[in-house]
């Protein structure tokens, strides 16, 4: 085999490589010997099929499973040889010219042909210990935990029918209606024993102020129009007309946050509510001041590390960022124009998030090969757990597509494989550590997302 570069320009390789034709023969003739005690052919004993007459049959064929393998082989081993990592498979051209492919293909010239790829930069990685870093962290207090258990209680609110009782805004009423356009039934416009607790705007707009005053037994005609982004394509923009009677009128019975409450939830009593809720606080205030350390170690990393990126890497990237704009953009009917920008200015948008995210790629993968980072069995087998409860009633089913895709897998494995690189790099840079409120984390946070 011989190798010839042909281009080296910044990270773009092109190399010829040469398969000469004694190699290739001999291939060829090994192979042949190897099927010939396993071939049947007509008029001869198996295993005894002359090797002349076996080339004069499967030749071409057994030549071109030779080529395949030669080309497989010597590109590998031509990369391996030059110690470069591609970026991605190399693009192999063969011969076009049918002469020289039947030369070939008779034995009689070299295979030559020529491979072009990128291959991935060399990293300097800089010193973590040397990255300005801040943790900021939140105490819980006794505030936000009363508050979190106000909500949980607004979320178990319990309703009291009252017969005689005019509805207010947030009592439930209970209702049967049937509505028309045009002084027609429409589908899907009635039912009956339907709960909806006023105030809550679950239904189209108009419809729940005018229930308000309303007692059991009442009936009222509801006049509506519905809205233009209503989600039945055929109802937009029309008016209907709901003739409707209250069932029933039930005022909201708020629990009171004390022990009865609590074990209504399961627990022991409110102070076993309070450890736990202050716990969730804990945690979301953790995360969210996670989330702010990673994205300025992020950001540091991208500062710090300045190298070429591989154009098809960046470009494919870009491709799927593109694709999923559009097609959001395209699903919610939105035009360039309703965005604020135009279709060139967020192109060099998204291609500079796309470079970001290249660059950030291959420094987190350098990170995780020179220290050896992986992603244990343990570990993906509890992501894929938690992927698969996603999906309750098909369990089964996605727990096999992961199993049968490796893509899917490695897209389970990429988040857990960077957190653990973070963790790796936070150790080592030791950020010095702020106490805020809860307000300042929130501050610092939307800043960060607005800087994006």
């Amino acid at each position: 085999m011989q190798i010839k570069e042909v281009t080296s320009e910044g990270l773009k390789r092109e190399l010829e490589v040469v398969v000469a034709t004694v190699e290739l023969n001999e291939r060829f003739q090994d192979r042949l010997n190897q099927i010939k005690d396993t071939v049947q052919l007509k008029g001869f004993r198996k295993g005894k099929v002359p090797v002349d007459h076996l080339k004069k049959v499967y030749g071409k064929s057994v030549m071109l499973e030779i080529l395949n393998d030669a080309v497989k082989e010597t590109s590998a081993k031509a990369i391996q040889e030059r110690e470069e990592r591609p970026a991605f498979q190399p693009d192999i051209a063969l011969p076009e010219d049918p002469a020289k492919i039947e030369r070939i293909l008779s034995g009689e010239d070299d295979l030559s042909y020529s491979m072009s790829f990128e291959v991935l930069p060399k990293i300097d990685l800089v010193d973590f210990s040397t990255l300005s870093l801040e943790r900021l962290s939140v105490d819980v207090e006794d505030k936000d935990r009363d508050d979190a258990i106000d909500k949980l209680i607004d979320n178990n609110i319990g309703y009291e029918a009252e017969a005689d009782r005019a509805a207010e805004d947030k009592d439930q009423l209970t209702i049967d209606f049937v509505g028309k356009i045009d002084g027609e039934a429409f589908e899907g416009g009635s039912a009956e024993g339907i709960d909806i607790v006023l105030g809550q705007g679950h239904f189209i707009p108009g419809f729940e102020e005018q229930l308000i005053g309303a007692k059991a037994g009442d009936e009222r005609l509801v006049e509506v129009t519905f809205p233009e982004d209503y989600g039945a394509e055929h109802l937009r923009g029309k008016a209907a007309s709901f003739e409707t009677k209250v069932q029933a009128v039930a005022k909201p019975k708020r629990p009171e946050p004390d022990d009865e409450f609590a074990k209504s939830l399961g627990l022991e009593g409110i102070d076993k509510l309070k450890e736990l809720m202050s716990g969730r606080i804990a945690d979301e205030f953790g995360q969210a001041a996670r989330t702010k350390l990673k994205r300025d170690l992020l950001d540091a990393l991208e500062k710090t590390h300045d190298f070429d990126l591989p154009p098809s890497l960046v470009e494919r990237e870009f491709e799927g960022l593109w694709a999923q704009l559009t097609k959001t953009m395209e699903r919610e009917g939105k035009s360039w124009e309703d965005e604020g920008r135009t279709e060139d200015e967020a192109k060099n948008e998204y291609r500079a998030i796309a470079e970001r995210r290249v660059r950030l790629g291959l420094v987190i993968g350098e990170i995780g090969e020179r220290n050896k980072i992986e992603v244990g069995e343990e570990e993906l087998r509890k992501a894929l757990i938690e992927q698969v409860r996603q999906f309750p009633g098909q369990e089964k089913a996605v727990y096999e597509y992961y199993q049968k895709n490796p893509n899917a897998l490695a897209e389970l494995r990429a988040p857990i494989f960077e957190d653990k690189v973070i963790d790796f790099i936070v150790e080592l840079a030791k950020p010095t550590e702020r106490k805020v409120t809860k307000e300042e984390l929130q501050k610092a946070l939307e800043a960060q997302a607005e800087s994006a």
